[in-house]
């Protein structure tokens, strides 16, 4: 193995998904001298086998359902989908797996690339194994960042190490398409991947534990109205339904549940959560426990590592495993670094330009299933738990006109909830076609904290599914009016 002499930097970052990117572009536009470590290719899990690949697989899905709800339309799109053009274009989105541009990207904002495994070896100091055998030891003058996000947990299933399973990567890269998929999970990912793998041909059986419904997190009713769609479209839902074992015999995988009953499958992918990427950084170097999700601080400093050198953001510090969500962090993240190197003022007040207080406020997330969901702030369950005091406000946006114009049979809801204490918006959650275009208003909304009564003047454009909002608001403001009244003698 060789050996390099130590090389010192500014701001050293380990992993070069999104979320690593962005650290090291801004703290590199700060000035800092900055180095990016990845082991794999540059862009990490979101380019080639998150979202990208796995929206390109749902697009013409999705771009179909809404073409069948239009008269004229529905006879033209009556046919199966082309899989060969659609992996293709998934390919094609997911660059090939090659991560050429990206490295070109990284030297036009003047951050240096060092390709291996890198491992915290004590304070500021991160030791990397190159794939050539090599050895490097990078020292940090203000901060490292930890960028490594997270990979597929799988449960402790007897003979899950003989079957080969799915996780999301073979799920948004498969090349083929299997005659029959199960999918173990009720979350996220189970939804879209039934969503998409039924459409192209698949027999999807959905396997999900317990009887919370699917999209647990959510509102009650997104859940719902999703198991609906995809019922519509011929996935088997099996709700209560947990394996004791699994095997792989002549190439299909057999499948044992709880209440005794089997099933057999080409393919089964496990969609059971996330587990951080901390394994093998050499945590323990640090005073830290390996495998540990890394506990932030609203700046993404590491809360339990001395001196404040120590930084993590995205799906590492488990605040809110999203991408969009990593890239914000990652951005404030970079500015802080850059403020504390320069013995500038930190502002980590609440909305502060150096506290990533949508983490927790204002999170956004658009589930690209038929019908869509769309949310952002906090759901009724969330607001009771938190002590908040919220009112509910739904609403059948089928009643608006602008669904109608999206076409034929359109099904969906939409849930305001109302600070009491506030008068502002603590959180919206829409379900239906097309309403992830909704979704940035009512982040606005929430982020901004704008009052209630001076939504009344944002006027939607007539006819648009955005005339939801209206509706919500008279809703709300003819309930208040209803309390005004006096009651009847």
């Amino acid at each position: 193995m060789t050996k390099e002499a130590p090389r010192t930097y500014d701001v050293v970052v380990i992993g070069a998904g999104p979320v690593g990117e962005n650290v090291a572009d801004q703290a590199s536009a700060a000035g800092l001298s900055t180095v990016i470590v990845e082991r794999e290719l540059l862009g990490g899990e979101c380019s080639y086998w998150a979202c990208e690949p796995s929206k390109a697989l749902l697009r013409p899905v999705l771009a179909r359902a809404d073409a069948r709800r239009v008269p004229g339309l529905r006879q033209a799109v009556a046919g199966p989908l082309d899989v060969e053009a659609v992996l293709a274009h998934r390919d094609k989105m997911s660059a090939y797996w090659n991560d050429e541009n990206q490295v070109d990207w990284l030297d036009a904002v003047s951050v240096d690339l060092i390709r291996g495994h890198g491992r915290l070896d004590g304070p500021r100091q991160v030791a990397v194994q190159t794939p050539d055998g090599g050895a490097v030891l990078l020292k940090a003058r203000h901060a490292v960042a930890i960028c490594t996000g997270t990979s597929a947990a799988l449960p402790d299933t007897p003979g899950l190490d003989t079957v080969r399973p799915w996780t999301s990567r073979e799920a948004t890269s498969a090349d083929h398409v299997p005659g029959r998929l199960a999918i173990v999970g009720g979350g996220v990912v189970a939804v879209e991947m039934a969503t998409a793998w039924q459409a192209l041909g698949a027999q999807v059986t959905m396997l999900v534990r317990g009887d919370a419904g699917l999209l647990p997190r959510m509102e009650p009713f997104a859940g719902e109205l999703v198991a609906d769609g995809l019922r519509e479209a011929g996935v088997d839902i099996r709700f209560g339904a947990s394996l004791t074992a699994v095997a792989r015999e002549d190439g299909e995988v057999r499948m044992t549940l709880a209440d005794g009953a089997e099933l057999v499958a080409d393919e089964i992918l496990f969609a059971t959560g996330r587990a951080p990427r901390t394994a093998d950084l050499g945590l323990e170097t640090v005073g830290l426990t390996a495998g540990d999700w890394l506990t932030v601080d609203d700046t993404g400093r590491v809360t339990a590592v001395a001196d404040g050198w120590l930084y993590a953001a995205g799906d590492v510090n488990h605040r809110a495993l999203l991408t969009h969500q990593g890239k914000y962090q990652a951005r404030i993240v970079g500015a802080a670094i850059g403020a504390r190197a320069k013995g500038e003022p930190v502002d980590d007040a609440r909305w502060g330009v150096h506290a990533t207080t949508a983490d927790g406020a204002a999170v956004p997330q658009v589930v690209f299933t038929d019908p869509e969901v769309a949310s952002v702030g906090l759901t009724t369950r969330e607001a009771d738990r938190a002590g908040r005091r919220v009112e509910v406000v739904d609403y059948d946006i089928a009643r608006v006109a602008g669904a109608h114009q999206y076409g034929e049979g359109y099904r969906g809801q939409a849930r305001m909830l109302v600070d009491v204490d506030r008068g502002t918006v603590a959180g919206v959650t829409f379900v239906g076609p097309g309403v992830g275009e909704l979704l940035h208003s009512a982040t606005v909304t929430v982020a901004g904290e704008v009052p209630v009564e001076r939504l009344w003047h944002a006027v939607p454009a007539f006819p648009t599914i955005s005339e939801v909002w209206l509706r919500l608001l008279e809703t709300y403001r003819g309930r208040q009016q209803d309390q005004m009244l006096p009651a009847e003698a």
